[in-house]
């Protein structure tokens, strides 16, 4: 296969007499994901794509495909038809999801209040005492557990994080010359954004007498950067991400983002990842409009195999744009959360962004309690569903009685979920 890429790599910079014309600079080629039907294609295979003048960008071994562009749109069906492929589908945009009036992601420079240094004296934020991890923590303090915030990456330096930051990845390829000849650098992680670095803090800013302090403290946080500075990247990114934490054995993957449409190379990725062991977390979405009988929920967080997270207030309540559907599976604060941010300091900000690691947060310590002294390359030693589980069954039921689409099972309660 890794042959095969090379050679596809370099389809399209120019073509015979008789092929269709390749992808250039000055084009609009159409990115996708083109599904393979076997770990391999047969030398025919790659002709015709040739003749169709596609530029392989990257494999994704995970859901078995390729990132392709192609001259236009307009050649998926000829590409579809290729023996060997099984389908293709676009390479969408997904987006952070913290709230905004009228947006979904983004910098939040518009709504957020920063405190330009750190606090001489930590504060119990609102949210994690909401949630009563710090009484969950002469249990359990999440120590060892491997964390994935999947997102705009994670501030190197910040003084809250760097006890608990393991590294990181970066799969988010610079946004100048030819896409073909765009390449990540894989350590470039660091938070452009801040999203991802406020994310990490709700998840696992150290207990260290400064500033804030995160849900399961001791946690080793990852960060695995497929958002660029505008809180937007690529859908392949992020199951390039979801394959690197499964690869490197992560046990939680926090995802505080999304999209509205439905992809099966997404849907795979996550399923994949379910069935290797991991917990995967994810924001419900901010596009909710308060009616139950309607339902907004994003992608990845709609599927079966994804933590769904909506958001509360301080009042217990759901936030209008807290989006609701039966795919909801648990409710956390999000509204008016302070945590870390890219530059050093702290940022106030809301969305189900925020509710999200709350909730990856506390699976981190369950997984404390189920394992023991947790050993990350201890495979087999817990399912995902036994961590969902005690989340559901400790979760506290808030609004109508039993299940709802505003808060699922309810709000999370990592004090019971860890007694549990």
């Amino acid at each position: 296969m890794v042959g095969l890429l090379l050679a596809m790599v370099s389809l399209g910079a120019t073509v015979a007499r008789g092929q269709k014309p390749a992808v250039t600079a000055s084009s609009r080629p159409f990115r996708s994901i083109v599904i393979l039907e076997d770990h391999s294609l047969n030398n025919e295979a790659v002709d015709a794509l040739e003749n169709l003048g596609g530029r392989v960008l990257k494999e994704l071994p995970l859901v078995n495909g390729l990132v392709v562009l192609l001259p236009s749109e307009a050649a998926v069906p000829e590409v579809e038809a290729v023996a060997g492929v099984a389908r293709v589908e676009p390479d969408i945009r997904v987006f952070a999801l913290h709230h905004r009036p009228g947006h979904d992601g983004g910098p939040p420079s518009d709504n957020g209040d920063t405190d330009p240094e750190p606090e001489e004296e930590q504060t119990l934020e609102w949210g994690v005492d909401r949630i009563d991890a710090e009484l969950a923590w002469a249990t359990s303090t999440g120590q060892g557990v491997a964390v994935a915030v999947i997102d705009t990456g994670i501030d190197k330096d910040h003084p809250d994080l760097t006890d608990n930051l393991s590294g990181g990845i970066n799969f988010v390829a610079p946004s100048t010359g030819p896409p073909w000849q765009r390449v990540a650098d894989p350590d470039n992680w660091d938070d452009d954004n801040g999203h991802g670095t406020h994310v990490a803090g709700i998840v696992g800013a150290s207990n260290n007498q400064i500033g804030v302090i995160g849900t399961a403290p001791q946690s080793n946080l990852w960060a695995v950067k497929v958002l660029d500075k505008n809180g937007s990247g690529f859908l392949s990114d992020v199951i390039d991400g979801i394959n690197w934490s499964v690869n490197n054995n992560i046990a939680v993957i926090n995802m505080s983002l999304g999209t509205s449409s439905d992809s099966t190379a997404l849907n795979e990725a996550v399923d994949a990842a379910y069935q290797a062991g991991v917990v995967l977390v994810a924001a419900a979405g901010n596009s909710g409009d308060g009616d139950p009988s309607t339902n907004e929920v994003l992608y990845p967080a709609k599927y079966d195999s994804v933590v769904a997270v909506a958001a509360t207030d301080k009042s217990d309540g759901t936030p209008s744009w807290s989006s609701e559907g039966e795919q909801v599976e648990l409710a956390a604060p999000g509204v008016e959360i302070r945590s870390t941010w890219n530059d050093g300091s702290y940022h106030t900000i809301s969305g189900t962004s925020m509710a999200s690691p709350h909730a990856a947060g506390t699976a981190a310590l369950v997984l404390t309690t189920l394992v023991g002294t947790f050993d990350a390359d201890a495979d087999g030693s817990w399912d995902p569903a036994e961590v969902r589980a005690a989340l559901q069954a400790t979760a506290e039921d808030l609004g109508p009685a039993g299940f709802d689409n505003f808060y699922g099972h309810g709000l999370v309660d990592a004090e019971q979920a860890v007694a549990e």
